[in-house]
């Protein structure tokens, strides 16, 4: 697998994030020379507090994440957000097809659960952050305490995607130059500052280093024959007798996943003693628009009494 990695200057100077990113090796589960790719993720806050595991999505990165870590680390708990493979300041595959739905829930577990070993987490997850980190619940329940579901959901490809989507999807898949913070500022309600735009554009130098956010659209499972399909069927089976909290933190001005939020408040049984939140004002990326809402959310489930 060939990779690329963004030069450290790249990030120089990047708005409201002042965290050093640490840096880990993660085996690539489908190497059978046993290569490794690099993952970077910020750790913050003190080593023995409760944590908290944030997790991006499509075309974003930790970076995203910012005001919900200020607040976070704030009230004294850790704050753990990885770069997904392909995004950041982690390694970046240049083909598309070194990427898979597999692949990524095995990168990120071999990253919080081997190299970190997260346990008792809380797991705060948006866009594809859901996905990998539902997936990573269902399939390793003891590692997590509870989860904030925010804009996402677990598609198996037994229902059709909202055509808003498909234009997102067909618009990545067919522009020549993919601007990833044009796509960042349209999914966002109060605005995007010229810093923040230049800070999405940050990990791509040029369109070499953009195999992730052009294929991670089309590992969405949109049909019954996905190979990611049975996977995500059976983390419906687990999710539906999880019983520990689980929170949606979902946004008012979502297109996209605004459907997931009932849904998984009536599948998953620990969702049902909880108020759910609606954050206002805020669009698909609701941790730029109302990250630091999200953050006092996710501080008050963390600190909630009787909570681990």
């Amino acid at each position: 697998m060939k990779t690329l990695r963004t030069p450290d200057d790249r990030f120089a100077a990047l708005p409201d994030f002042p965290w050093e990113p640490s840096y880990a090796e993660v085996a690539d589960p489908d190497d059978p020379d046993g290569a490794t790719l690099r993952m970077a993720y910020v750790d913050a806050g003190p080593a023995d507090a409760p944590v908290v595991l944030l997790l991006h999505g499509e075309p974003t990165w930790s970076f995203l994440y910012r005001h919900v870590i200020q607040q976070v680390v704030d009230a004294g708990l850790r704050a753990v957000a990885p770069d997904l493979v392909g995004f950041g300041r982690s390694d970046k595959p240049t083909r598309t097809e070194d990427h898979s739905f597999a692949r990524h829930v095995e990168w990120v577990r071999s990253l919080v659960l081997d190299h970190l070993d997260l346990r008792e987490a809380t797991l705060v997850g948006q866009d594809w952050g859901g996905l990998i980190g539902l997936r990573l619940v269902a399939e390793h329940p003891d590692r997590f305490a509870r989860v904030v579901a925010a804009n996402t959901g677990l598609p198996t490809g037994d229902f059709d995607m909202p055509e808003i989507w498909w234009q997102f999807r067909r618009a990545v898949e067919s522009a020549e130059v993919m601007e990833v913070s044009r796509f960042v500022a349209s999914g966002c309600v109060r605005g995007l500052s010229e810093e923040a735009m230049a800070a999405y554009d940050a990990p791509f130098p040029d369109e070499t280093y953009k195999a992730g956010p052009r294929v991670m659209p089309t590992l969405v499972p949109t049909s019954t024959d996905d190979p990611a399909t049975e996977a995500n069927r059976a983390a419906w089976e687990q999710l539906s007798r999880w019983e520990k909290p689980f929170l949606t933190a979902f946004s008012d001005s979502d297109p996209i996943t605004g459907a997931m939020g009932p849904i998984l408040q009536r599948t998953v049984p620990g969702a049902a003693a909880l108020e759910h939140p609606m954050l206002e004002r805020a669009g698909h990326f609701l941790q730029e628009d109302a990250g630091a809402e999200l953050g006092r959310v996710v501080v008050e489930l963390v600190r909630a009494p009787g909570q681990p």
